[in-house]
């Protein structure tokens, strides 16, 4: 039953107002015996937001493109995302290329041809 509170009488508002006085009220007293409110603390600190790569939004990007182009019926051009290349060093490929001789010796030495 849903009434709106335009349609309630002044004796019923009064009566809804007291009732929540009260309640309050009962709250407020259970939250001393606990030790603590039963309502959650409006005052809470806001949760922090993760950050996003620009990657993973041009990702999002493209999704909700594609999705709204089906919506709406229309034909979008697919156009690859392209990764960030990630750059080696020299020093660190010619550490990678020892290491990858030296396993390749130890295995020779062994009599294998494989690892």
């Amino acid at each position: 039953m849903t009434t709106s509170i335009t349609s309630l009488s002044v004796k019923q508002l009064r009566r809804a107002a007291d009732i929540k006085e009260k309640l309050e009220a009962l709250e407020q007293e259970l939250g001393q015996i606990l030790g603590s409110s039963t309502k959650p603390d409006i005052q809470a600190a806001p949760k922090k937001r993760r950050k996003m790569s620009p990657a993973a939004r041009a990702k999002m990007a493209a999704a909700a493109k594609k999705r709204w182009a089906k919506v709406k019926g229309e034909k979008l051009p697919v156009k690859p995302i392209k990764k960030a290349k990630r750059k080696m060093s020299a020093a660190g490929r010619a550490r990678m290329a020892a290491a990858a001789k030296a396993r390749w010796a130890k295995v020779k030495a062994a009599g294998k041809n494989r690892l």
